[in-house]
């Protein structure tokens, strides 16, 4: 028997509402469980036999699944439902199993759980605990799940020679958490954030974990095209439609049917164009130029800008129906100066790919080097560091990245009047510099006429 709650009137979620699956032989459990937990949001599906619980498993997804131990009458070993979760596990390891039987006893919940069983109830069960388990077991599965997919993407990317996306710091887990909630969806995406911050490939780990991973993700960047061309490279052109067009041409939404289109820096579309962008997005719908043949395509569009969107509806530039047909979810990416933890993480990852590509030998950063990493302002964001870093790699001499080597300019106090500061910076900005001069404290301390100690006290001072 499958039965599903709807969702209840009124309410939003930010992801589907969690769906169960209930497998005990007993009817009268199956509805005081379905009546327990329908009313809090769920789902419910059910099942009388593991053969239909298999069933429903190919059919659906589900977020936690809810069995009993014993299905044959009379039976009391929890034998069949030890085997059910055994297969179960097989078909999907990262699925959330809670086991409940009648007949409990501590060592067929510790063989259970040694199974992979994620709880154990015994019935009757305490209708408080039971949901707070699955409450529990819900986002625990989910959120097991969304790492998996966003593994996937970065896997993805690796594959297709694309960076993965590598963070660690606190501001950073929304974006990521929401690249696997969402990239499965069907959903628009509008990816704003500064130049180099990395939104293609916020772009390309989206279609990494969609339904549509296995073709194409087709990119257009509307900031690099005449406003003359525009319609062509999106709509394509029938041959004779303007003095140059000497063949038909497919145009962009035609090669990502069945796939996504990735339109980068959207705030540059002409005016005169977002009314047809705003119509394919709407109903799938177009025209090439030059032809009255009206085509359909089915396309998932992503887009990005660094520009502020709402600003531009403001100034009459950009249409505000437009807008709300890209964003149906927006992912801002922060700079990375405000994602300073991941600095470390980046140099690494650039500095291993590109001591490969020109075949160098290279250990890591010296601690002045990486210290000057931490303290640049980067305003070019991980694109400027990926460039700094490769043109340390082709300048180092060592097997260590040295602070030379990166060219990176002094930030902070070396924009500043010497007049216009405190003793207190002077003194810091000269020791930074000596220390990125000479990268050892011991000749720094002798340019600076400071002993060892005393140089010590101040890095440790002014956290250098």
């Amino acid at each position: 028997m499958l039965t599903e709650a709807p969702q209840r009137p009124g309410s939003i979620r930010a992801e589907p509402a969690p769906r169960i699956l209930i497998a005990d032989d007993q009817p009268d459990v199956l509805e005081a469980l379905r009546l327990l937990l329908k009313p809090e949001g769920y789902l419910i599906d059910t099942a009388s036999s593991p053969q239909q619980l298999l069933r429903s498993m190919e059919l659906k997804d589900y977020d936690v699944v809810l069995i009993d131990l014993n299905y044959t009458r009379d039976t009391t070993s929890g034998e069949e439902g030890l085997d059910l979760l055994q297969r179960i596990h097989t078909a999907d390891e990262s699925l959330p199993v809670v086991v409940m039987t009648a007949w409990g006893s501590v060592n067929v919940a510790v063989e259970a759980m040694r199974r992979g069983a994620r709880d154990f109830v015994q019935k009757p069960w305490d209708n408080e605990r039971l949901l707070s388990i699955i409450r529990t077991q819900t986002e625990l599965g989910r959120a097991i799940r969304r790492g998996r997919q966003l593994e996937a993407a970065n896997q993805a990317l690796i594959a297709d020679g694309h960076s993965p996306l590598l963070a660690e710091s606190a501001v950073m887990r929304p974006v990521l958490d929401i690249i696997a909630r969402v990239g499965p969806s069907d959903a628009n995406v509008l990816i704003t954030g500064e130049n180099g911050t990395g939104k293609g490939l916020v772009a390309q780990a989206l279609h990494a974990v969609s339904s549509r991973a296995n073709r194409a993700m087709v990119t257009v960047n509307s900031g690099g095209m005449a406003e003359g061309v525009f319609e062509s490279e999106l709509f394509g052109h029938m041959k004779g439609a303007f003095t140059d067009a000497k063949v038909d041409r497919v145009g962009r939404f035609e090669l990502a049917d069945g796939s996504t289109l990735f339109l980068d820096e959207i705030a540059n579309v002409p005016m005169s164009q977002q009314a047809k962008l705003l119509r394919v997005i709407e109903t799938g719908e177009f025209e090439r130029l030059g032809s009255s043949k009206t085509r359909k395509v089915n396309v998932r569009l992503l887009s990005a800008t660094n520009a502020d969107l709402n600003a531009e509806v403001s100034a009459g530039r950009f249409r505000q129906d437009l807008l709300f047909r890209l964003n149906t979810i927006e992912v801002h990416l922060p700079p990375l100066r405000d994602r300073r933890e991941d600095i470390p993480l980046l140099a690494r990852h650039f500095l291993h790919g590109h001591a490969q590509r020109y075949r160098k030998t290279l250990s890591g950063f010296d601690p002045v080097a990486m210290q000057v990493l931490l303290d640049h302002r980067w305003p070019g964001n991980v694109r400027e560091i990926d460039h700094a870093v490769e043109r340390a790699v082709l300048m180092a001499q060592n097997n260590t990245i040295r602070a030379s080597d990166l060219g990176l300019r002094t930030e902070g106090a070396s924009n500043a009047r010497l007049e216009d500061m405190s003793l207190e910076d002077v003194e810091a900005f000269l020791i930074k510099k000596a220390m990125a001069r000479y990268g050892n404290v011991s000749q720094a301390a002798r340019a600076l006429g400071l002993s060892r100690s005393a140089l010590y006290r101040r890095l440790e001072r002014y956290k250098l």
